[in-house]
């Protein structure tokens, strides 16, 4: 990845959590989503947004809601960094399920 690529994904990261913080309850209903990770493409044109969601029971139905919301998602974001960016890259949205790697490798080493 690119020094470009990394600057960009940071900044993609943190106004992506300021949305989040900033509209959980008006558009996911007060569920918590945190930002884990972002990585852009190398042509700046797509950002690939990791999301942990809490309560994990709801995680199929908040992502298909973040899925649902892109647009209103990347207006939020162009208002944010629009004077930073040439181009507002195109969002997509996946779980972040590393916590429920690492609970599952503790479960597994617990076991007698």
């Amino acid at each position: 990845m690119s020094i470009r690529q990394e600057k960009i994904s940071s900044l993609v990261k943190r106004e992506m959590s300021k949305i989040f913080q900033q509209h959980s309850n008006e558009l996911f209903k007060g569920s918590l989503i945190t930002v884990t990770q972002v990585r852009v493409s190398p042509d700046m044109g797509v950002a690939r947004i990791y999301i942990s969601i809490f309560p994990p029971t709801m995680r199929e139905v908040m992502l298909s809601q973040a899925k649902e919301h892109t647009g209103l998602l990347r207006k939020y974001l162009g208002m944010e960094v629009g004077k930073l960016l040439r181009k507002i890259p195109e969002l997509t949205f996946f779980p972040d399920d590393s916590l429920d790697y690492s609970e599952e490798i503790d479960r597994l080493l617990k076991k007698p």
